[in-house]
């Protein structure tokens, strides 16, 4: 029975690891397109309260 809970629970653990680097990736993709943006037009991604 040791056997079994222990794989069990390293299985849980490989997947906790694996849901938290698919959501560091997640925002890393969203960090790269927002700087993509900013360096493309730096005015328009800044802010919109000056152009009121």
């Amino acid at each position: 029975m040791d056997d079994s809970s222990l794989s069990s629970t390293i299985d849980v653990d490989k997947g906790f690891a694996i849901a938290f680097v698919v959501l560091l990736f997640l925002f890393l993709i969203v960090m790269i397109v927002r700087c993509v943006k900013l360096v493309k037009n730096p005015y328009e991604a800044s802010s919109h309260e000056n152009h009121l």
